[in-house]
């Protein structure tokens, strides 16, 4: 015989993964805008300018959407070549030690 699904259970791992991806979601929003350097702006500058982003028309969106692609492009490129370099420049005394 089958075991009887467990609805309450299902239902409230449900709401904690709905829950993370929003805590998830509002983090990278806060990282996005601290790499960007919005974080400098007024609150009412950001959110005038999110404002229009969403008013805007679709050929602007998509000149925004290519121009974010490569933002990240970029970064990821930069980030790579930062690592690339530590790791190729590290000191042999220096790859044992740990900071635990």
């Amino acid at each position: 015989m089958r075991k009887p699904r467990d609805f309450d259970v299902a239902l409230k791992a449900l709401t904690d993964k709905t829950k993370t991806l929003k805590e998830n979601k509002r983090r990278q929003l806060g990282e996005l805008i601290v790499a960007t350097g919005a974080d400098a702006l007024d609150m009412e500058i950001l959110a005038g300018g999110l404002l229009a982003m969403v008013e805007s028309d679709k050929t602007q969106r998509e000149t925004w959407r290519k121009r974010g692609a490569a933002f990240f492009r970029g970064k990821a490129r930069k980030s790579a070549e930062r690592d690339r370099n530590n790791t190729e420049g590290a000191s042999p005394g220096n790859s044992g030690t740990s900071s635990a």
